[in-house]
């Protein structure tokens, strides 16, 4: 477990660890963070923020996955909305748009040119 300051910056520059805080093995907690009371830190995380009463805390960087015994909901990693693709289906109904005005113009610059460019 490793509890230290970050930088070189003034005054309170290491953790403050609440009553009843279980730190795992490897476990980091970085910076002037509170870390609250009745806290579980797990194993191997790395804890660069605060972190409220009765929670546990996993991962890198650390997160709070329980608190008050009840799951915190997580970023659902598989149906996030992907701006790019977004954009690239905007760009391909512009092509699309695009390259059907572009044959209706060469249409009529065929139809021109076969009736002698008369309108």
């Amino acid at each position: 477990m490793t509890l230290g300051g970050t930088g070189k910056e003034k005054g309170k520059r290491h953790p403050t660890l609440g009553d009843n805080v279980m730190v795992g093995a490897g476990a980091k907690i970085l910076g002037s963070v509170t870390i609250g009371n009745n806290v579980k830190i797990g194993a191997g995380s790395v804890v660069l923020k605060d972190v409220p009463d009765n929670s546990t805390v996993v991962g890198v960087p650390g997160r709070v996955v329980i608190q008050n015994d009840v799951r915190v909901n997580d970023l659902d990693q598989i149906h996030l909305p992907d701006p790019v693709m977004n954009d690239i289906e905007s760009l391909k109904a512009a092509n699309v748009r695009l390259q059907r005005e572009i044959n209706e113009l060469r249409r009529d610059a065929h139809k021109n040119a076969q009736s002698g460019g008369e309108d």
